[in-house]
């Protein structure tokens, strides 16, 4: 699962120095709000394990034994969150580290008994009618208070703001002149639907975090636990290590295989790149250009099936479809994403010289597949369940089963006791931020839904865009981004498919596009200056400049900011063709024109590219990777045309040369 932070990126360092582990936690911790937490020790330390442990043992029994009643099971998965938040996550800076404070204890207990009055009052609720009371209406407003603080505290302070404004807009919205205002809700109406329906706390987004999201992510604090970055990091290494430019090839393959198991940008920046940047740099890349690879590399693990983003998991929700689905749509994007990434190193690497690592110095491919190669089959069982037609929540259950059984078939990948517990205690830890998050997002969809906001702006979108679809996307691309500089990827996608989503669908674009372009760009958001995340990690560990590894990110990522227009106006990429024979065609023309916007970007191909050439290059590219006969024919000859002109004047100097 991805997005789930950055907690068990320590266990995933399997191989590195405990100096370089600290370095990671304390870079990650720089960027990432989420990553700030408490370390404690002693009998704390004993505490936060078994409530970790239990919310992990939990979940996996309702995963493999049959849920509570859905809002039972959520108000359980929100107790342990809150509960783990304010013994996890200071107050302030000022807060004592090593131990909670007097208030947070409180808090805590508090939390516990708001969140888990759903488990014993909701069935007395039902048998009044639905007709709530005081007690009701106190708990309320109690659990409503500490999800924002916790929120806080765990995820910086944008989005709890952006839940209060919403929560405003749903008090005074009457107060509101123009079409923005509507008739006013009591403050009685809005608790009660915050947090005693299924619409807004208790929503849909808690319900995912609460059983997809939750399952994925232990699954992934298993597998750390196990090795298995170990295991992507030496096989990447041994494939691509010898090729020009290997290192950075190997960041390539390694955060796209790490994507599968650790959710966060941030975290597979600083746990891939403890290991790949120093990689280039020692070969000759500039460190901006390093620290831009590993995080274009690192930011696209969470678009790249089969595990994606946590944020996926909530789309499948959004649209009524299976996850099966998203996930197949989800794939050739995700392919001509890494493609342009991979081409434009490999084109760096040619256009300086750069060489790829001696062949001596890397891990034999055979020994690592032989040693920790049984370490991929829980990630083929899921998939293998997921085509089956399985729920998520299925199988990520029988992945984790999985998982714990082919770890103990190598001794260096068996989990002992003490493993284990961490393992489930990593996986419980690393669901707080996500948890969080989609927690507190659910009072805007609850607001969105209640006060009908979300089809208003929508509405207003395209008559701001005048019903044009690039305006349209242009726009959504942008709040898309903006909203990804203070929110996690799950609650930036949740916000903006909110709100925006409708806008693309009203005016003729495919639900699955329209959602799949939003959430691009909430992940596209960790690379775009001025608040890139990402990148800033990667400049972090190469010594860079953060904004021109930022910028260079763009460039080295262009082709991630191109494809979600290409299959909003084609849905093809997304698996929608007629025939399987279009669908090839597509893709294969679509790689031509990805490769061909690599050289256009990079600007070399056998050598350096001409203005003119890279022009050629650039339209044939876009021509190429929109789907149809017509635009393919075009693109060709552009390409062909540009890749001509190069090897012409080069032959032609050659004979010059031999002439003279």
């Amino acid at each position: 699962m991805k997005e789930h932070g950055h907690e068990n990126s320590k266990a995933q360092t399997d191989g590195i120095s405990d100096d370089s582990c600290m370095a990671i936690e304390e870079l990650v911790e720089k960027y990432e709000v989420e990553s700030r937490f408490r370390k404690y020790s002693g009998t704390w330390a004993k505490a936060v394990t078994v409530i970790a442990v239990s919310m992990s043992l939990f979940h996996l029994y309702t995963a493999g034994f049959g849920s509570l009643m859905f809002i039972k099971q959520r108000a359980v998965h929100l107790a342990f969150l809150l509960i783990l938040a304010f013994l996890l996550y200071p107050a302030t800076a000022k807060s004592p580290k090593e131990r909670p404070s007097t208030l947070d204890l409180c808090l805590a207990v508090l939390a516990a008994m708001a969140a888990l009055y759903n488990v014993f009052y909701f069935d007395a609720l039902n048998l009044r009618g639905g007709i709530a009371n005081f007690r009701d209406y106190f708990w309320g407003v109690i659990c409503m208070l500490l999800v924002l603080e916790a929120g806080r505290r765990a995820l910086g302070k944008e989005l709890p703001i952006l839940a209060i404004v919403f929560l405003l807009y749903a008090l005074f919205g009457d107060r509101i002149p123009g079409v923005f205002g509507h008739t006013g809700f009591t403050a009685k109406r809005i608790i009660y639907h915050m947090f005693l329906s299924s619409e807004g706390l208790f929503g849909i987004t808690l319900g995912v975090s609460a059983t997809y999201i939750f399952l994925f992510i232990l699954f992934g604090a298993v597998l750390g636990e196990t090795g298995m970055a170990r295991f992507i990091n030496d096989f990447s290494t041994a494939i691509a290590g010898h090729a020009p430019g290997g290192p950075a090839k190997i960041a390539t393959i390694a955060s796209g295989l790490l994507g599968t198991i650790n959710g966060s940008a941030v975290a597979n920046v600083a746990t891939t790149g403890s290991f790949t940047i120093p990689l280039m740099r020692s070969i000759g890349y500039a460190p901006y250009f390093a620290g831009a690879v590993e995080a274009v590399a690192s930011t696209g693990g969470q678009i790249m099936p089969p595990v994606m983003g946590a944020a996926a998991f909530v789309m499948a929700e959004f649209l009524g479809e299976s996850y099966t689905r998203i996930m197949i749509g989800a794939a050739i994007p995700a392919l001509l994403y890494y493609l342009a990434c991979y081409m434009m190193v490999h084109l760096e690497a040619s256009r300086t010289g750069l060489k790829g690592l001696p062949r001596e110095q890397l891990p034999n491919l055979k020994e690592v597949v032989k040693a920790r190669g049984h370490l991929v089959i829980p990630v083929v069982a899921i998939v293998y369940l997921l085509l089956q037609g399985r729920t998520p929540l299925f199988a990520g259950f029988w992945g984790i089963i999985v998982a714990l059984i082919t770890a103990q078939l190598r001794a260096s990948t068996r989990l002992s006791l003490p493993s284990l517990i961490k393992a489930l205690e990593m996986g419980a830890r690393g669901a707080v931020s996500v948890g969080l998050a989609c927690a507190t997002v659910g009072f805007i969809v609850g607001v969105t839904g209640l006060s009908g906001f979300g089809l208003v702006l929508g509405d207003n979108i395209v008559s701001l865009a005048h019903g044009n679809v690039a305006a349209t996307l242009a726009l959504t691309m942008i709040a898309a981004l903006v909203l990804g500089m203070g929110l996690p990827t799950t609650a930036c996608y949740i916000v903006a498919a909110t709100v925006a989503a409708p806008a693309l669908i009203k005016i003729g674009v495919l639900p699955l596009a329209a959602h799949m372009f939003v959430f691009y760009f909430a992940c596209l958001s960790n690379l775009t200056p001025p608040v890139a995340l990402a990148a800033y990690t990667g400049a972090g560990i190469a010594g860079a400049s953060p904004g021109k590894t930022g910028w260079t990110a763009v460039r080295l990522g262009i082709a991630g900011f191109i494809v979600p227009f290409v299959f909003v106006y084609s849905p093809v990429l997304l698996f929608e063709a007629p025939n399987i024979g279009v669908l090839v065609l597509a893709a294969a023309t679509a790689c031509i024109g990805v490769v061909a916007l690599a050289v256009a970007a990079e600007g070399f191909l056998f050598e350096k590219v001409s203005l003119l050439e890279r022009g050629l290059l650039f339209a044939g590219a876009l021509t190429l990777i929109v789907p149809g006969l017509a635009t393919d024919l075009i693109g060709l000859v552009l390409v062909g045309t540009g890749i001509a002109r190069q090897v012409m004047n080069i032959r032609r100097r050659r004979i010059q040369t031999v002439e003279g």
